[in-house]
């Protein structure tokens, strides 16, 4: 079962058992982000957890691409200054604060290239996993553009200040292995076989207790920020670790444990 999304620039479908997986299928353009496909994003990540349920996303593009980024190339130069605010506006942040958000782990399979906006696309991920051959970058020194500030701190986040500037202040592509050494990716694999390897992960990470990982991602993206927490985030912390401890799937997962086989979660 599959469905088709922004005129079949984004393809839905449901690869193993609590996964979906998202592909971008705009080979023309090497699977550059447009208008529709972040639309698209935006409203699928909305709402995949609500009916099927979905307990890991695979993003991954068709082809020998994942993405080569934001699509500019249909925006007539006269456009940039006039419409300046217009185009800082797209959806492209929509798109991207969807895919953070969404509450079960979500994995970037980084099928090939993957430059610009595609970047930031992964590491909106929670996991992400590059074939060897792959190039990533950031081509905004080549491009005159000044990134936008919530895609510069997701990259600090991820692999630090020093890197950011790095990546950004070059323009330089760097392969898939170096990308696994400075942190933008958590493993590198071979591109035979890459499909397979992706569904074993996925399969392996949706068959754990979704409460589980709901709080704990909750818990990590609180931390991440490098802030204090607020007396009421801490407080939700807490009770949220409390009522694991009376949850039907805690007893579920021991009662499992024990009996050496596959827990069978009730989300409760």
């Amino acid at each position: 079962m599959h469905r088709d999304l922004a005129h079949g620039k984004l393809i839905l479908d449901y690869p193993a058992e609590a996964v979906a997986r998202l592909t971008i299928h705009n080979s023309p353009k090497r699977n550059a982000l447009d208008h529709e496909i972040l639309d698209a994003f935006a409203e699928v990540m909305g709402r995949l957890d609500h009916g099927i349920k979905i307990r890991c996303v695979i993003i991954t593009g068709h082809g020998h691409a994942f993405s080569a980024g934001y699509d500019i190339g249909n925006i007539p130069e006269a456009r940039f200054e006039r419409d300046a605010e217009a185009l800082v506006a797209h959806p492209f942040h929509e798109a991207m604060g969807a895919i953070s958000d969404y509450p079960y782990p979500t994995v970037a399979a980084l099928n090939g290239h993957c430059l610009g906006g595609g970047l930031e696309l992964a590491l909106r991920c929670d996991i992400r996993i590059c074939a060897h051959g792959a190039k990533l970058g950031m081509p905004p020194a080549k491009l005159g553009l000044v990134y936008g500030h919530t895609g510069l701190a997701k990259f600090i986040e991820v692999i630090g200040a020093a890197r950011t500037r790095e990546l950004f202040l070059s323009g330089r592509t760097v392969e898939a292995e170096r990308a696994e050494a400075i942190g933008l990716v958590h493993e590198t694999a071979p591109a035979a076989g890459f499909e397979e390897l992706i569904l074993e992960r996925a399969a392996e990470i949706a068959a754990n207790a979704p409460l589980s990982m709901r709080g704990n991602k909750q818990a990590i993206d609180l931390l991440a920020r490098g802030t204090e927490l607020t007396e009421p985030e801490e407080q939700a912390l807490i009770e949220l670790r409390r009522a694991c401890f009376g949850s039907e799937d805690m007893r579920e997962g021991i009662r499992a444990f024990a009996e050496k086989r596959p827990a069978r979660w009730l989300g409760r």
